[in-house]
């Protein structure tokens, strides 16, 4: 289905910029924490140089850790790191100054009462208060201007859509037109399209509840807000079926809260209450400590594994006619198609995208592989050219199997909540592999099984957990003979 947006609205999803998982309000709070630490530090540092010394002796290094402690609890107090005043100059700066004073005051007073003021040279404490008064207000202007450039080019906007058109939708469209910035409302959807309006308030009814899953696979969505009354607890229900799909946080009006919904929480949009009914795996640290786990790990993979991996292309491409790798069409995050590389392991005239008709899968003796094929396959090595997708985003070390397409759109017509398995990117292995769920799903069950280890990895994600996969990997080998 084509999405059109009206030329006039500057709200259209048209302008929606994708938001990185990472990128939210707690880790720039976080980064700009982290650089006050260095501040103070590099302020203590440079202030023992500049007096002529060199090194940090032991009572230089506990006033350090001090004024650390001090710095991060006072203007936590003064509420400098409350992210909607971070873009505030004025009080940012003036707090920040005062409370840095303070903090100055507070080990001077310490310095007398322990009587080791004097083994600090006072032109060094007078440059030790500037630098860090200087640093400190540096990082608030810096934090500053960096929010209002995200806030401007749309990378903070949380891209919202309201699902129910009806009169809850309305009246919950019309509050948040006038919440200002900070949400991008881009439209509604409502399986009802012959009983509600085109428009509400200036904004489309872009579709149904099935559009919204296609919708969410082209446009960037960050959250989605579920607006029915009580009484339409049918719909609601199959309405959550759906949307538990999506790599997206989805929040119900505290009027549509029922017995049957566990709740995770409540949350403000605009001054609006929601319920939160699920929430997007990885966001935030999680997302940003996911993403550096799966670039280093694939770095380090690409460089150990290189001579291997140009071993393995040489034979390939000596032992049989074709290219040397195979590049099948799969879905991906947020049921993205992605083309998932591999060593080519069957005869160029079989392989196939994986798009078009049925794909049959790979079986013990089948005559479409090759004999290197067969060697590659069993210590799966034809799976090393994944770690490129990780380098680029597509994939990551850790997480569910990706699928042929065709296979797929046929495990989610066999069994509901399947497609919940693409709310984070595809994994080289799993929590399922590791657990022996590997080879050929030969019946339900096996899918049903497949999928439980899958979601359980999704709902329980740490890095340990993906540490301690990776390990049991290294133990029984990476698989994927029939993905």
């Amino acid at each position: 289905m084509d999405f059109a947006f009206p030329p006039w609205s500057r709200r259209a999803a048209g302008t929606a910029r994708p938001r990185p998982d990472w990128l939210t309000p707690a880790v720039i709070i976080g980064f700009v924490r982290l650089a006050d630490v260095g501040v103070v530090v590099a302020a203590g540092l440079a202030a023992r140089a500049m007096a002529g010394g060199s090194g940090v002796d032991g009572l230089r290094a506990a006033l350090l850790a001090l004024a650390i402690l001090l710095t991060l609890n006072g203007f936590q107090l003064a509420g400098l790191y409350a992210f909607d005043r971070i873009t505030a100059r004025d009080h940012q700066l003036t707090r920040a100054a005062l409370v840095w004073s303070l903090v100055a005051m507070a080990l001077v007073s310490l310095g007398y009462a322990t009587a080791s003021l004097g083994a600090i040279p006072r032109s060094e404490a007078g440059t030790f208060y500037l630098l860090g008064l200087l640093g400190l207000g540096s990082v608030r202007l810096a934090a500053g201007f960096w929010v209002t450039h995200l806030k401007r080019t749309g990378r903070l906007v949380c891209n919202l859509v309201v699902v129910g058109a009806g009169e809850h939708g309305q009246r919950l469209v019309r509050h948040l037109r006038e919440a200002g910035e900070g949400i991008r409302l881009i439209g509604l959807f409502d399986d009802r399209r012959d009983r509600v309006p085109d428009y509400v308030a200036g904004y489309p009814v872009l579709g149904t509840v099935d559009d919204l899953v296609a919708f969410v696979r082209r446009h960037p969505v960050d959250q989605v807000v579920v607006a029915l009354p009580w009484g339409a607890e049918t719909r609601l229900r199959g309405w959550l079926e759906k949307l538990a799909e999506l790599p997206v946080d989805v929040r119900l009006c505290p009027d549509l809260a029922g017995h049957y919904v566990q709740q995770r929480g409540v949350s403000h949009v605009a001054g609006v209450p929601l319920v939160h009914v699920f929430d997007r795996p990885l966001a935030g640290w999680n997302a940003l400590v996911k993403l550096i786990e799966d670039r280093l790990l694939a770095a380090l993979a690409i460089l150990v594994t290189g001579p291997l991996m140009l071993a393995i292309a040489l034979a390939v491409k000596a032992t049989s006619k074709g290219p040397v790798f195979y590049r099948q069409i799969r879905y991906g995050f947020a049921n993205e198609p992605i083309g998932v590389l591999k060593f080519r392991t069957m005869y160029a005239e079989h392989c196939d995208d994986g798009v078009h008709g049925a794909v049959p899968q790979a079986r013990a003796d089948d005559p479409r592989i090759t004999p290197l094929g067969r060697v590659l396959r069993r210590f799966s090595l034809d799976e090393l050219p994944q770690f490129f997708n990780v380098l680029r985003g597509e994939m990551s070390i850790v997480g569910p199997r990706p699928h042929a397409v065709a296979h797929n759109e046929l495990y989610a017509e066999l069994l509901g909540g399947y497609l919940a398995r693409h709310r984070v990117r595809p994994g080289i292995t799993g929590w399922a592999q590791v657990n022996g769920l590997r080879g050929e799903i030969r019946d339900l069950e096996t899918l049903r099984r497949r999928v439980q280890y899958d979601l359980y990895y999704i709902e329980n994600w740490s890095l340990l957990f993906d540490l301690r996969i990776i390990f049991r990997t290294l133990l029984v080998g990476f698989y994927a003979p029939e993905d």
